[in-house]
This record gives C-alpha cells, structure tokens and sequence, in this order.
C-alpha cells in the first residue's frame, strides 16, 4: 500500500534525475564544441597536465571548487523569484543551471580518470550509473503512454481523458 502511494514521488524523483542526465549528456557536447571553439582546448590540456601529476584527493577538490562560484546565481534567482521577478528568476536559474551542468561535465571529462582512482568515488560513481538505468526503467513507460496520448493514439484512452479532450475543445471553440 505504501509503495503504491510513493509511486508518482517515485516517478517525479526519477524523472528529475533523468532530465538532470540528459541536460549532462547534451551539454557536454555543447561545451566540447564551445571549448574547441575559443582557446578552451589549450586549457583544457594543460589542466589534464596538471591534474595528472595530483593526487586523487586534490583531483577531487579540482573538480568541486569551479562549481562553488555558481552557488550565488542560484540565491540571486531565488531572491528574484521569492520578488515575484518570474521571468528573471527563471532565466537566472536556467542560466546558473546550464553553467553549473556545463562546468561540471568540462572539469568531469578531465578529472574523471583520477577520480575514478578512490574506490569510494568509483562505488558511488557505479551507483549513480546504477540508479540512472533504473529511473530510466521506471519513466519509460509513462514516457510512452504520454507520447501515445500525445500523438492521439486512441487505443487505451480512459473516458476520463476523451472528457478531458472534449471540454478543451468546447473552451476553445467558445473563447473565438
């Protein structure tokens, strides 16, 4: 009964890990091409230089620190948002979103192979991959009911949605 009950929470949390992914998997090529596109890559190769020669404990406060100086873009899009500054709030966070997603995958892709170094980081590194697969599992199939729904596929439709549906189009039908 209770596992029924978490259930949508379940979801709600395994869909915000998968968007969490996705942003990481489509940024690192954005910031990949961002990098070969202003000397980056030139810094880039001498951080792999110099990152090679730490040791795994300072690999690891490396790839923490560049992330710190983002944490005031998210209070400022806080502040706005808690002024009822919707749109700037939205576009702060947004921003301090990308950027943090953006720097971490950057310094990730040269810190990785040392931090990959502790078993620590490696075991929890597996349990993420780990719980990335599973909320995968789990979103999937509300992902394709949705695109059924979406793309009107009419076999499995509740008479709750047809309703839905039909009093949608009454409203527009009315508001012209």
């Amino acid at each position: 009964m209770l596992r029924r009950l978490l259930q949508p929470f379940w979801i709600l949390l395994a869909i915000v890990f998968l968007i969490e992914a996705w942003l990481w998997d489509h940024l690192e090529p954005i910031v990949a091409r961002f990098v070969a596109a202003i000397p980056l890559h030139a810094f880039k190769q001498w951080l792999a230089e110099r990152v090679d020669s730490l040791s795994p404990v300072m690999t690891l406060i490396v790839f923490i620190v560049p992330v710190i100086p983002l944490f005031p873009l998210k209070l400022a899009g806080f502040w706005l948002l808690a002024h009822e500054h919707w749109m700037s709030a939205f576009f702060t966070i947004l921003v301090a979103k990308f950027l943090g997603v953006g720097v971490t995958a950057f310094i990730f892709d040269v810190t990785r192979p040392k931090l990959l170094e502790m078993a620590w980081f490696e075991r929890l590194y597996d349990y993420i991959m780990m719980l990335r697969a599973r909320a995968k599992a789990l979103v999937d199939p509300v992902k394709v009911r949705i695109l059924d729904l979406v793309r009107g596929n009419g076999e499995g439709w509740s008479s709750r949605t047809l309703r839905l549906i039909q009093r949608f189009r009454r409203s527009v039908r009315e508001a012209r």
